[in-house]
């Protein structure tokens, strides 16, 4: 590798107490790998690593916003010292386009640092070492041996003449070796013109960890001791640091450190606690309440209070197991001084890196829908700056940014508090990937289907957040129909917006369409806003609400209903009043209604005409009219089968007027007349009638109740002697699915049921006449109560 001059920003760095602190900018190696390598001075350049790291006093780490941070104790393992005032320090620092470090290059960067206002004592806990440095004026370590030398205690008795040794006490007993040993150890011992201090790794097999007001400490118990002719010095090189001590909610993260350290600290009642500073970085803050930190100190504790989020860290966006949240980061220490009667002044510094625990926020979907301009608004946070939104799908079709724009999507950022921001989608409600319902009588609901797809940090990971945003408005008028009259066809008009599309149009249960118009003899035509429905008067239908003498009042019903539910909104209806002067009406309920017209040569007395049963007279008359109404049980009316058809038919005569005389010859001068009235009805056509209890104390409310039919051997046996009939009861009108015997079924208020009763015979002249119907809760014919469904046909 060759040297190189830095590039300008390159490397940052600054002497924090008796710490170098070196800072590399990491857009200057986005897509490089680099190296530090220590300068010793005399034996040339040495590769940092973690086990130097820690046995030397070096760190390497990230700041919260991913930049390389180096740092070091002004009594690292390489570090020039200078009267333990001056101290310098040179880095190589090696960048290269490959893993391998090949054709790298090298940056040289020199450091310096002035530090003369040294404790007596002083403790720094870093991440991966403590280091206590004692003030003490003892001669350089030397390696020359004399064999004279005297004991002063026991446990010092085998302490080499003029060298260093250390003797470590813990749970597991005591231990005395060499500096050189302790080195292979990881531990790091020397002395400098004034100081002698001892560097120890965390967790090693001669220290103990114990709780001090509820924090875990990892402390190292040592005795340093060095004997030259007749003095026997022994120095507490005993160090202690916090391992724990961090907690959180989801509003701030909390750091805790005991006040008082009883290792540290022989006779706790001459403790007295000097100054306590807190920093972030390398920087002390001054003004706490300015970035709402908190630092709380009493007897016990020292505790410093961070809200998440705080100035000084980062909040950092992240993925768990597909859920969004964040990530706090923040790189604090504390500086505590304090005097007790072992020592005159002990600086204890402590510096910790913390980082929340992943904390879940689930995005949010704010909707902002403008419903009188018909547009979505959507807004979707929210979200660190280190978030982008790259896609989106609309009813599962997707978009690049730049698709969306051009389809006519508007998407663009907002800002939030907090230093959050958050996309807002605008989708009109007439875009076609935007679902439309017809809900409601009126009121349409548009339904907007989004996914957003977004990256998260450098890293560039993708979520997927899918969101569903409806908005329901009165945008449909509901169609008017406009009915009038004709002299023999009544029409009505229809709106033909949102046929089909929103409603149809039911004739009685059956969807009013071509066919049926066509079968039923209408007439249908359309124009550009109208369906005009022309209906003959006496087309299958028309309602008969009043038959008079030569006037008919008809009245025709068609329902608008729901395309999907079959909801009834509105009827529409046209009613008129026709002149008719010969007609014949078949009710469902059997009443036929016939108004007669003369047709005869001479005139007949039209009062004179009868049906069958010459007692069924006409009701009204004039002298060319009479006007007959009667049921098909009566006036002497038969009834036959033809297919799938029931006939009933009767006539209308003429009672003629007769000579008197003896002869046998009958002499009139009446005409003939004679009128055959036919009705047809559809064999299995369905007639809905109410039923009424018959014991109104006992029985239910109209209309509901449970219905269970028995088995037809029952009826059998009931009527056997009489006729062999059974009955069923029909899921629906169709007449094609029935419910099983013994079956309950639940029907809701005025919902109707369908029944048949099926004559079995082979005689081919027994018919059926169905005259009395009911229903009881047991299989007893009497039993109460009884709700009636015929009575007397």
């Amino acid at each position: 590798s060759a040297l190189y001059v830095l590039p300008p920003g390159f490397v940052e760095s600054s002497c924090r107490s008796r710490i170098f602190w070196m800072k590399l900018n990491k857009l200057l190696l986005q897509g490089k790998f680099f190296q530090l390598e220590i300068n010793d001075p005399y034996a040339g350049p040495v590769l940092l690593d973690e086990k130097l790291a820690s046995r030397c006093g070096y760190v390497l780490s990230e700041d919260v916003w991913g930049n390389p941070v180096f740092r070091a104790s002004v009594l690292g393992c390489h570090v020039v010292n200078e009267a333990d005032e001056l101290f310098s320090l040179t880095v190589n620092v090696k960048v290269s386009s490959f893993s391998s470090m090949r054709a790298a290059v090298t940056y040289t960067y020199p450091m310096y640092c002035s530090y003369s206002s040294w404790a007596s004592r002083e403790i720094v806990c870093e991440e991966n070492y403590m280091e206590v440095s004692v003030k003490t004026d003892v001669p350089a370590v030397s390696n020359d041996y004399t064999v004279a030398w005297m004991s002063a205690l026991p446990e010092t008795q085998n302490v080499a003449y003029q060298l260093w040794q250390l003797m470590f006490v813990s749970p597991s007993g005591r231990k005395r070796i060499t500096v050189s040993d302790a080195t292979k150890l990881g531990y790091s011992f020397n002395n400098t013109l004034s100081r002698v201090y001892l560097r120890a790794p965390y967790h090693s097999n001669e220290s103990d960890t114990s709780m001090v007001s509820g924090v875990n400490m990892n402390m190292v118990t040592s005795t340093s001791m060095y004997r030259q002719r007749w003095l026997l010095l022994l120095i507490d090189t005993t160090v202690s640091c916090p391992v724990d001590g961090i907690s959180f909610t989801d509003t701030a993260l909390t750091w805790t450190v005991p006040s008082v350290i009883p290792t540290l600290v022989v006779q706790e009642s001459t403790f007295l606690s000097k100054n306590i500073l807190m920093g972030v970085d390398d920087r002390v803050i001054v003004n706490l309440e300015e970035k709402n930190y908190l630092l709380e100190h009493n007897e016990t504790h020292i505790r410093i209070t961070v809200p998440i989020g705080a100035e000084g860290g980062r909040l950092k966006s992240s993925i768990s197991g597909g859920v969004y949240g964040v990530i706090y980061s923040i790189d604090l220490f504390l500086e505590h001084t304090w005097t007790d009667a072992g020592w005159q002044t002990t600086k204890y510094t402590v510096i910790r890196s913390i980082t929340t625990p992943f904390m879940p926020q689930i995005p949010i979907v704010i909707n902002n829908t403008l419903p009188e301009e018909r547009l979505f608004n959507v807004a979707f946070g929210h979200f660190l700056p280190d978030v982008s939104l790259v896609a989106i799908a609309i009813g599962n079709v997707p978009f690049t940014l730049r698709e969306a724009q051009y389809h006519g999507f508007k998407i663009y950022e907002t800002p939030f508090p907090n230093r959050t921001k958050g996309f807002i989608l605008e989708v009109s409600f007439d875009d076609p990937y935007v679902l439309k319902e017809y809900v409601n009588r009126n009121e349409t609901k548009y339904t907007l289907l989004v996914n957003y797809t977004i990256s998260i940090g450098l890293e560039m990971t993708l979520y997927h957040h899918s969101a569903e945003v409806e908005c329901v408005i009165a945008d449909i008028e509901l169609p008017e129909a406009v009915g009038y009259c004709g002299e023999e066809n009544l029409y009505l008009a229809i709106p033909t917006f949102g046929l089909h599309q929103y409603w149809n149009l039911y004739l009685g249960n059956k969807l009013l369409n071509q066919h049926v118009a066509l079968t039923n003899g209408y007439l249908a035509a359309t124009n550009s806003t109208h369906l005009i429905l022309q209906i003959p008067l006496f087309a299958v239908g028309v309602t008969y609400e009043e038959v008079f003498f030569q006037k008919i009042k008809a009245r025709f019903d068609v329902a608008l209903r729901k395309v999907r539910t079959m909801e009834t909104l509105q009827m529409f209806s046209v009613s008129c009043i026709f002149n008719s002067s010969a007609f014949i009406i078949c009710h469902p309920d059997g009443t036929i209604m016939v108004s007669a017209q003369m047709k005869t040569v001479p005139a007949i007395d039209m009062s004179k005409t009868k049906l069958r049963d010459s007692s069924c007279k006409p009701r009204e008359y004039n002298e060319g009219h009479a006007f007959f109404k009667f049921h098909v049980t009566t006036c002497g009316t038969s009834v036959r089968f033809e297919g799938d058809h029931i006939i009933y038919e009767n006539e209308i005569s003429y009672e003629k007027e007769t000579l008197p005389g003896q002869s046998t010859v009958t002499i009139t001068r009446d005409p003939d007349y004679r009128l055959t009235v036919l009705c047809y009805y559809r064999a299995k056509e369905t007639l809905v009638l109410g039923a009424f209890a018959s014991d109104p104390a006992t029985s239910p409310s109209f209309g509901s109740g449970t219905m269970v039919p028995r088995s037809n051997i029952a009826v059998y046996r009931r009527i056997r002697q009489a006729l062999n009939a059974v009955s069923r009861v029909s899921k629906d009108e169709s007449f094609t699915e029935f419910y099983e015997p013994n079956t309950a079924i639940l029907k809701r208020p005025v919902e109707p049921v369908f029944l048949e009763v099926e004559l079995k015979d082979e005689n081919p002249n027994a018919e059926l006449y169905l005259e009395n119907c009911w229903v009881t809760r047991s299989p007893d014919f009497n039993s109460t109560p009884r709700w009636n469904i015929t009575v007397d046909g």
